[in-house]
């Protein structure tokens, strides 16, 4: 037991750490900065949540329920602000010399809201609540591969996985991953008694979620606010009107047409931070025309992606080139071609699937993402140069995820993408991910992250995840136009920290622990 050891690994694979680099890692980032304020009531106004939202997390999809999850729960491990992996409910961990076996030492003296005590019991029974062929959980595809959960006395648990994985850190911070007490060989995700820093004390699905600070959570280094009203505002303009007129402190997902405007308002402090998040619009590739990878590849070449990142994101973010991977991630491949608009190129796909013209629906709505229906429009007119008739169907807000995304033969949907390529790929282009929304399988792809997952050399390592995303973008049914930056406003009495994690919005969906009141 010797290669990755302790409690801190980064994204750039530096298998290091010490004691004192993984206490400091898990504080909340600022460096010298003044210890944050306790007290006052938050009122967040997230673009995200819809009535049949649960606390079930294996059903999580949305930045509502995230972010109230990393609010109210605990995981054994978590990304920090800087994009490395440090120790959260496990006070330490390590690997054999081939990532096949994880010991993870968990954190003594942690309980949940209910008073009872945190145990290897719960941390098991929490894991394989994602497990097993029965589960449905979105994350089931990231733990599928461990194979046996062992308990070593009261503070140790041994993981065995199927192959080597030197990320399996990374994947314990899953957002699915939480930690709840185990009920008759399953858990009590029902009543939210979580062990996080904050407690569940009403929610309202779709509506609203309330929440108080934890007054004996185990470290005093993190939740600020007494209390916590996260409030469900899919509409672009109540939110924005939220924040303006003081009712909320803070708003996500801004109408980027307008952000500068907003930003004018001497109350209002708009950030923006680039990271993972990209936008998708996934095919069924199991029915046609979708399942002709000439047609996928003609839409493909149909869309301006230079115009989409002018246009609805007003320049906070990038082109993407039809893979899940941000060019800040450690194997991006830098090398593959990056396709552009192209209207010749799709009547030449077009006429390989031997078709002269091509009609197909393609389903949008703003809870997909703020500006999805004006992106849909854009994307019709692109699109029609090519010989390709885009029909939009614009759909309601409410139920979008649950009667719309996966439903529909072609849709918009958003990511925020994960802290490691494997993690992504995983959840959302495994032949059988719960998440695949495009439906796509490849057995090459699948048989390449199985190798990729467990190989520690890197450079053969990256060899294969550049295969991956150029499977993805030249064979894959997603179009995936853009990687967006993450624009949100808070009022300026917010203080917020000097880094902000970029694994997922606001801050990593950590607001409610690393922010307070000025």
């Amino acid at each position: 037991m010797s290669l990755i050891k302790g409690g801190l690994l980064d994204r750039r694979g530096f298998l290091k750490t010490t004691a004192a680099t993984a206490m400091a890692a898990s504080l909340p980032m600022g460096g010298a900065m003044a210890a944050p304020k306790r007290g006052g009531h938050l009122r967040i106004g997230k673009g995200h949540g819809q009535t049949t939202d649960t606390l079930n997390p294996g059903t999580w999809e949305n930045g509502n329920t995230i972010g109230a999850s990393f609010a109210i729960h605990g995981r054994l491990t978590e990304v920090a602000a800087d994009g490395s992996v440090v120790p959260e409910l496990a006070e330490s961990w390590e690997a054999s010399a081939d990532a096949s076996e994880w010991t993870v030492k968990l954190r003594q003296g942690v309980t949940f809201h209910s008073g009872k005590s945190v145990t290897v019991e719960d941390v098991v029974a929490s894991i394989n609540f994602h497990r097993g062929e029965g589960s449905t959980s979105a994350a089931g595809p990231i733990v599928a591969p461990i194979t046996e959960i062992v308990i070593q006395g009261d503070d140790t648990i041994l993981f065995k996985l199927d192959g080597g994985n030197a990320d399996f850190p990374f994947i314990l911070t899953d957002y699915h991953l939480t930690i709840h007490p185990a009920k008759d060989d399953s858990i009590d995700w029902q009543s939210g008694d979580g062990c996080g820093s904050y407690i569940l004390k009403n929610f309202s699905p779709g509506v609203s979620t309330m929440m108080e600070r934890n007054p004996n959570h185990w470290r005093d280094t993190v939740g600020f606010f007494d209390s916590i009203e996260l409030l469900a505002l899919v509409d672009l303009n109540a939110r924005t009107t939220a924040l303006v007129s003081g009712d909320v402190d803070v708003i996500d997902r801004l109408d980027l047409k307008t952000v500068g405007l907003l930003g004018r308002d001497k109350n209002v402090n708009i950030q923006s931070v680039s990271g993972t998040a990209h936008y998708t619009i996934p095919m069924n590739s199991g029915v046609g025309p979708f399942n002709d990878n000439n047609v996928r590849q003609a839409l493909k070449y149909g869309i301006n992606r230079e115009e989409l990142v002018e246009k609805i994101l007003f320049g906070y973010g990038s082109v993407g080139n039809d893979h899940p991977i941000g060019a800040g991630q450690r194997y991006y491949n830098s090398e593959l071609e990056q396709k552009t608009y192209d209207p010749d190129k799709s009547k030449w796909y077009l006429k390989e699937a031997g078709l002269d013209s091509l009609s197909i629906e393609l389903s949008s709505a703003d809870a997909a993402f703020g500006g999805a229906v004006d992106a849909a429009v854009l994307y019709q007119a692109s699109a029609a140069a090519g010989g390709i008739e885009i029909n939009v169907i614009r759909e309601p807000n409410d139920g979008y995820w649950s009667d719309v995304w996966m439903k529909k033969n072609m849709v918009f949907s958003y990511w925020s993408g994960r802290p490691v390529e494997d993690q992504m790929f995983a959840t959302a282009y495994k032949c059988d991910a719960s998440w695949n929304e495009s439906f796509w399988c490849n057995d090459r792809f699948d048989d390449l992250m199985v190798q990729a997952r467990a190989e520690l050399d890197e450079d053969k390592r990256r060899a294969m995840y550049w295969e991956m995303q150029d499977l993805c973008s030249n064979q894959g049914s997603s179009v995936i136009p853009m990687f967006n930056d993450y624009v949100f406003a808070v009022n300026k009495k917010i203080a917020l920290p000097e880094t902000m994690g970029t694994n997922w919005d606001l801050d990593g969906e950590r607001w409610a622990e690393r922010w307070s009141f000025a």
